[in-house]
């Protein structure tokens, strides 16, 4: 008598095995993780007395990466897209002024001046958008074009309408209005209170706010690049509309062939990164109460590397949300960490070149493992 065997599933040869580590190799994160464990262990080990891990020291270097999420999400969808936006520092110098504009020079309310401006430039955003899609250029050389024609007009306006390049007095305008403590506000002062009651992080020792906490809350910005950063994360791993994304950067004309909106789905990309762009320039009003024709400078080519850095393939179809906001923290802990380590603060923008290449490479380098190329 024989025993009956139990057939065995074929096993499908178009099916690879990838091992646990190779798996984590071809992570988009890994290089802002690993870039990451890297700062932080330098800054530790050469600028821990510093004051750079203390209450002032950790909100300083956590606006500034907030500043580099809050565009870097936008940037990093668009680019899994497959598109570029290099408009994005002329659009925050753009809906900077505008909002000043709107609110002083025209006397709006603030919350109607936030509002007509998010919907100028994402508005803005889409016509880049359209451009791309219905005429084939390449989104780089639009958006070349329109980094020019805002920056234009960022300096053009209010030189013709207040015959200067920096208009101020916008806290004085906003003053009671309902919206901008959305932008500009604090939130969590009770708790830096009570933390600075309990001898927990430093007070004020002399002056008018003797006894009151050094860091009294925290900005809304970094609220703003905690939520897009989660918004974004959600939207592109745990939706549909996420593997259009994917699917529209990966390859345009399967993706169509399979039903994907591509171009939809582009159009709304270029509004997305808009709308950050718009986000960053109203807190930044609201942290300066001014408005300038230089604001937003380079911050297109920040945006970018530090999605390069997150992982992002400059071809589109590869990246992560998580992986840019790890690559804004980079930038925020470095720049401020050059200061508090005494280094001199130029070599910053080397720092940015050096990254970026490393970047590149090492993405490259992803691409080919994940391809198969040699």
């Amino acid at each position: 008598m024989t025993n009956a065997t139990q057939p065995t599933a074929a096993s499908d040869e178009r099916i690879k095995d990838i091992s646990a580590f190779r798996n984590a190799m071809i992570r988009p994160e890994l290089g802002g993780i690993v870039g990451t464990v890297a700062v932080f262990t330098f800054f530790l080990l050469f600028a821990f007395d510093s004051g750079m891990f203390n209450s002032q020291g950790v909100m300083n270097w956590s606006i500034v990466s907030a500043q580099f999420m809050i565009i870097a999400v936008g940037a990093c969808l668009l680019m899994i897209a497959g598109e570029f936006d290099l408009s994005v520092g002329s659009m925050i110098g753009f809906a900077g002024m505008m909002i000043a504009i709107f609110s002083v020079t025209y006397g709006w309310p603030v919350w109607l001046a936030i509002m007509t401006t998010f919907v100028l430039c994402t508005a803005i955003g889409a016509f880049n958008g359209w451009i791309v899609i219905r005429t084939g250029l390449p989104s780089f050389i639009v958006t070349l074009a329109f980094l020019f024609i805002l920056r234009g007009f960022t300096i053009f306006l209010p030189q013709v309408i207040e015959r200067k390049t920096i208009i101020g007095g916008i806290l004085d305008v906003a003053e009671g209005d309902w919206l901008a403590p959305i932008f500009g506000g604090k939130i969590l002062q009770g708790v830096f209170t009570w933390l600075g009651d309990a001898g927990i992080i430093a007070t004020f020792e002399r002056g008018t706010k003797q006894g009151q906490p050094v860091v009294d809350g925290v900005p809304m910005l970094i609220v703003w690049a905690i939520v897009l950063v989660i918004f974004g994360h959600v939207l592109l791993t745990k939706t549909k509309f996420g593997n259009w994304i994917f699917a529209a950067g990966g390859d345009a004309e399967a993706a169509r062939n399979s039903g994907v909106p591509v171009n939809r789905v582009k159009i709304l990309m270029f509004m997305f990164t808009a709308f950050c762009a718009t986000v960053f320039a109203v807190c930044q009003v609201m942290e300066f109460g001014s408005a300038g024709a230089d604001r937003g400078l380079l911050k297109e080519f920040e945006a970018i590397i530090a999605v390069v850095i997150g992982g992002a393939l400059l071809t589109g179809g590869y990246g992560s949300v998580l992986g840019a906001a790890l690559g804004a923290l980079i930038f925020g802990v470095v720049q401020q960490g050059l200061f508090f380590a005494g280094v001199e603060s130029s070599l910053f923008r080397v720092f940015l070149g050096v990254i970026l290449l490393g970047a590149v490479i090492l993405n490259t380098y992803i691409r080919r493992i994940i391809t198969g190329e040699r």
